[in-house]
């Protein structure tokens, strides 16, 4: 094969085109498996380290590992949210917030504070075309409050229409 003939090109289960059906996010309290599992390879280390520290490969080292293991895994646990809002319950609390019909809009999945706290960024335009005005909401994908909202006139209405 020569050069040319190499073309770039997507896999298949990365192709959109082949994509069939709405895309299902993950629940963030996955993240509660592999922190149980930090928690129980914390124990067999420090259990190591207390059981056989006279051996030659046995030092501090594994203490050391043993505690940022263990604060990794309470990490992952603490932090393993159950979202209950979906990407289309928040559209609508959104809609919602803003006080104005929407047209186009979009959700993205964010994360908030220390312990990762899902939210939904949805960035969400007035129904007019051009839309006349723009919003930004943060809703909380567990409980499905709203925490934050912004809405203000959309600019670049403004310019399409001085350019157009």
């Amino acid at each position: 094969m020569t050069t040319d003939d190499q073309i770039d090109e997507l896999p298949d289960d990365l192709n959109p085109a082949g994509f069939v059906g709405a895309y299902l996010f993950p629940d963030n309290s996955r993240r509660r498996w592999p922190g149980v599992m930090y928690l129980g390879f914390a124990a067999i280390i420090a259990a190591v380290y207390f059981l056989a520290n006279d051996a030659a490969v046995v030092n501090a080292g594994w203490l050391v590992a043993a505690v940022v293991l263990a604060a990794v895994g309470l990490f992952s646990i603490s932090s393993g949210w159950r979202m209950t809002v979906d990407e289309k319950e928040a559209l609508v609390a959104a809609q919602g917030a803003v006080g104005f019909a929407v047209g186009h809009a979009s959700a993205q999945q964010v994360w908030r504070g220390l312990r990762s706290r899902p939210t939904w960024r949805v960035l969400c335009y007035s129904a007019e075309e051009p839309p006349a005005q723009r919003g930004l909401v943060l809703v909380d994908a567990v409980d499905g409050r709203i925490l934050e909202h912004l809405v203000e006139i959309n600019d670049e209405a403004d310019l399409e229409s001085a350019a157009g």
